[in-house]
């Protein structure tokens, strides 16, 4: 059999649909020989090189809103987050300590900001090389690894088909989070019961309003909504042109337009749809992997 890629693309809390993806395939019977992941594809995809799918999976389904207030380090300089505090977290519960540690070659895309190159990111320690990957500008701050100042991998490669073929693979399942994602503010779901006022504030800070005012036309959004939702506009124009020029052998497209990219409490939701996204292209995998046998 060829060697099977997976390449994980981003889309912040949409991206927890990966997990369901990822169970649906296993249950397929494919086995996944090289991973690479963008952004949130980066966290997903670390945790399952890892051997830690299971845990992380787990921990997703749990959140509530107070526990992702709880993971937010609010940042004066270079975005509205640090960023350390989830993905020290995800580190210490999920990911290996280094590259070479892993079960199966895994890297991750970012984007070195005085450049705008991309970068490549698999060799040394993995908390780093994620964290850089995740860098949503206006949402976390960069980071600074081997003298260079990086961000989102995203804004360059938002799925990550070509890292997956330089890592090996000669077929590549990939999966974009893109769709309808333009335009949606963010939101806070009612009864938020004792999150307290200046939390809030910070939410509506990055974005996060009620949801009885998140899509009145006349509301004028935060500066960090029109940031994050202008990057991911870019992002996916990007992921259609790149996706146009190296098209994987099977591209799966979960519906998570309804999610927020700050939904990270709905995990259920973005798992269950992961699986129905790879059921409806389960025939074209099925054809794909007979035609190798």
């Amino acid at each position: 059999m060829p060697r099977i890629g997976l390449a994980l693309g981003s889309g912040a809390a949409r991206g927890w649909s990966h997990f369901g993806v990822i169970r649906a395939l296993q249950r397929m019977g494919v086995s996944i020989d090289v991973i690479a992941g963008t952004s949130i594809g980066a966290i997903v995809a670390a945790a399952y090189a890892s051997g830690r799918l299971d845990a992380m999976q787990k921990w997703v389904e749990s959140l509530t809103w107070v526990d992702v207030l709880s993971l937010m380090d609010v940042s004066l300089r270079g975005g509205a987050l640090q960023g350390d505090r989830v993905i020290d977290y995800c580190a210490e519960h999920f990911f290996a300590t280094r590259f070479e540690d892993l079960s199966i070659p895994f890297a991750c895309v970012a984007t070195e900001l005085t450049t705008g190159r991309e970068i490549w990111l698999r060799e040394g320690e993995l908390r780093p090389a994620v964290r850089a990957s995740i860098g949503l500008p206006g949402m976390f701050t960069p980071t600074k690894l081997h003298g260079r100042w990086l961000v989102d991998g995203g804004l360059v490669n938002p799925v990550p088909v070509s890292l997956c073929r330089a890592l090996g693979a000669e077929i590549v399942i990939a999966v974009e989070l893109g769709s309808g994602r333009m335009g949606r503010h963010f939101r806070l779901p009612n009864g938020n019961g004792g999150v307290e006022r200046w939390k809030n504030r910070l939410f509506a800070m990055v974005g996060v309003t009620s949801s009885g005012d998140a899509d009145q036309a006349d509301s004028l959004p935060p500066i960090a909504a029109v940031l994050t939702t202008s990057v991911n506009i870019m992002q996916m124009r990007i992921a259609q042109s790149r996706l146009a020029g190296d098209p994987p052998e099977v591209l799966i497209s979960p519906r998570v337009a309804d999610l927020s990219i700050l939904d990270f409490h709905r995990g259920a939701e973005a798992i269950e749809e992961g699986e129905a996204a790879v059921q409806r292209v389960q025939w074209q995998i099925t054809e794909l992997l007979e035609s190798f046998r």
